[in-house]
């Protein structure tokens, strides 16, 4: 598909790539395993080993990693069926151990978290603090008769008091699951009830763009719908007074001080529960175990981040991301993390940039839209903030366009490694993403991660080379949930995942494997633009849409049904920046279209909307509004519980009406 490379945007220097985490893992295995590896520079044959064989590579990590078993496994590997791997059978540690036992890098005086919000509060708590802080909450749980494989959920922003709850819950062989604040009632229950849980957490309010909002309403109306909570723990985040009756406040539930303790669960045992988007239905509870999230974050935080004690770690995200769970994983690697908690654009977009300089934050994580702002708006993070700290820039949450590859170089800083990553909730983790030794090409994703065998398949099931595929993991990795909760049998599991080629993981992206070992993500597969026999992802059509002047934000839908032997349209929805009309922008969308992308693929229609559908996760809900343009009926297509923005269907659902 593709002529040629692009332009390698970041390499690492010799001396860069020798002395790197993964680097020395190849030593570790070369000397201490004997593996048969050239160089630790050679990520290539690094990764071919890895996933050759898997219970070698995750036995080696654990054993470098120095992963504290209390009952050693019996093997690495037990099944590597998918699904139903058995990882590390006879096993029995604690993720939490892992977070807060005393260490390199988790020191008494070593600084384990700097919190910040919006309005200007900050809060560093060292590690002697937050082992007395865990200490104090798990003391309330245990005398709220919380134990092993009970539920505590969270409805808390980005907080101190957050991580806190999330360690103690995780230190009894609890079971963890957490919303941001700003999600609905309707939205927080339809997820926590399925689990129901013993103990809910929740603040008296957050703070967002420059505003206060006061929840209590909402969890007044909670507590109502969740009869299996014993205890509702408020955290007087906004008023330091604040109270609820029925409640009881968060200094009477730390009040007793005790040692830490860890109880020793299986590998598998459940750490938390993350959600589906939930866009057709209730989302899906997605358990992820003990084991597997930590062996998984240890790799990609020292092995594929390069990060260790005395770094510090930021990434952008809210409780209701699994980016919030990947961010505290850092704890486990003795890095000092970094919690931001409002918006990320209030007072205006350089407000994160000073923070990464506040703090001298040496790995800052983003999302890919966040950078497109950045870049559309101008920005020049490099000539408003001391940078020097910066090392890399990661970016998820949607492919990040070349463009965006170009403004990290020019706008924030001289040789910053960009780190555009992929993966997903339903792994906690990313499949492909970034490497300290492996350059970055403009535009792609530099590699696969350890352990991960990620290829593109056709309809039959054919690997492609440099071909658009589905996104295929021939291989399973520890972090796969281990279930879906109430799915006793694994039927939805099997459904979600392996049903289109049995044994192998289907993620549902479009990707692209290059001859040099990166990856090209092109959206969803089940949103893609087949026009004319001419397939291309919607990734591709938001970069050049969503780069022109004046147009904010943007919704492509193809209305061709599936397995429709006639085209449907073509519909490209506009957010448009103040001031700009669709005559400002139309003809330039469809010139640039027709040169950047295909003739084949320029809108039969623009239409002007006040906003994009997206799930509360920040998602474009392609897919539903696809379904009810499509005649689908409405409660069927979308579940509103399950969008940040329910009233934005509203000219969705009078076109389909209309006819």
């Amino acid at each position: 598909m593709a002529t040629g490379a692009p332009d390698v945007v970041w390499s690492p220097s010799p001396d860069a790539a020798a002395s790197s985490e993964i680097a020395r893992f190849a030593r570790f295995l070369r000397e201490e395993r004997g593996v048969d590896l050239p160089d630790g520079a050679d990520y290539a044959a690094l990764h071919a080993w890895s996933v050759a064989d898997v219970g070698a590579f995750w036995s080696a990590a654990a054993n470098f990693f120095d992963v504290r078993f209390h009952d050693a496994p019996t093997a690495p590997l037990g099944s590597d069926a998918m699904p139903g791997a058995d990882w590390f059978p006879g096993a029995t540690l604690n993720y939490a151990e892992h977070a807060l036992t005393d260490g390199h890098g988790r020191a008494d005086t070593d600084e384990a978290v700097v919190f910040a919000r919006e309005d200007g509060l900050e809060r560093v708590v060292t590690h002697a603090e937050l082992r007395e802080l865990v200490g104090r909450f798990r003391a309330g749980l245990v005398r709220a008769g919380v134990g092993k494989g009970d539920c505590v959920v969270a409805l808390a922003p980005n907080s101190v008091e957050t991580l806190v709850a999330f360690l103690a819950t995780a230190s009894l062989g609890a079971i963890w699951s957490s919303c941001s604040p700003d999600f609905g009632a309707r939205a927080v229950h339809d997820r926590f009830a399925q689990i129901e849980p013993a103990v809910l957490v929740a603040v008296d309010g957050y703070v967002y763009n420059g505003r206060r909002f006061d929840i209590r309403p909402t969890i007044t109306a909670l507590r109502s719908q969740l009869p299996t909570v014993r205890e509702t723990v408020l955290v007087p985040y906004l008023d330091d007074d604040a109270t609820l009756e029925g409640t009881t406040g968060w200094a009477d539930f730390t009040a007793d001080t005790a040692p830490l303790a860890f109880e020793p669960v299986p590998f598998g045992h459940p750490l938390w529960v993350l959600y589906s988007s939930g866009t057709t239905g209730l989302p899906k509870g997605i358990v992820h175990g003990h084991g597997g999230i930590l062996l998984e974050h240890l790799k990609a935080l020292r092995l594929q981040s390069d990060l260790g004690p005395g770094d510090r770690f930021f990434w952008f995200t809210t409780t209701g991301w699994m980016m919030w769970n990947y961010l505290i994983g850092g704890l486990l690697a003795g890095v000092t993390i970094v919690l931001f908690d409002g918006s990320p654009a209030h007072p205006d977009l350089g407000a994160l940039w000073r923070l990464a300089e506040r703090h001298r934050v040496k790995y800052f994580g983003t999302s890919a839209p966040f950078i497109q702002s950045c870049l559309k708006a101008g920005l020049r993070p490099r000539d408003e903030a001391d940078l020097s700290a910066l090392r890399t820039v990661g970016s998820t949450g949607a492919p990040l366009s070349p463009e965006g590859f170009e403004w990290v170089g020019d706008a924030v800083g001289d040789g910053l490694q960009i780190a555009s990553v992929s993966g997903g909730t339903d792994l906690c983790a990313a499949f492909v993403g970034g490497a300290p030794t492996v350059p970055v090409w403009r535009g792609e994703i530099s590699c696969a991660a350890l352990g991960a065998a990620v290829v593109a398949y056709d309809e039959k099931g054919q690997e492609l080379l440099d071909e658009v595929g589905e996104l295929v993991v021939t291989r399973p990795m520890p972090s796969m949930p281990v279930m879906f909760w109430n799915d006793p049998d694994g039927t939805r599991l099997r459904e979600a995942y392996f049903e289109d080629y049995p044994g192998v993981w289907r993620h549902g992206d479009w990707v692209r494997l290059t001859p040099r070992g990166s990856y090209v993500i092109y959206g969803r597969s089940d949103s893609t633009l087949n026009r004319g026999g001419v397939r291309m992802g919607t990734a591709d059509f938001y970069a050049v849409v969503e780069a022109v002047d004046g147009v904010a934000d943007s919704l492509v839908i193809d209305t061709t049904e599936l397995g429709a032997r006639d085209e449907g349209a073509l519909l490209c929805f506009l957010v448009l920046a103040d001031g700009t009309s669709l005559e400002d922008v139309e003809a330039g969308l469809r010139k640039a279209l027709r040169t950047e992308l295909s003739p084949r693929h320029v809108p039969d229609r623009f239409i002007v909307i006040d906003a994009v559908p997206r799930t509360l996760n920040g998602k474009k809900c392609e897919v539903p509004v696809k379904k009810i343009l499509a005649g689908v009926a409405p409660d069927k297509a979308v579940s509103r519980g399950a969008l940040q923005n329910p009233d934005s269907l509203a000219p969705f659902l009078e076109m389909a009406d209309s006819g």
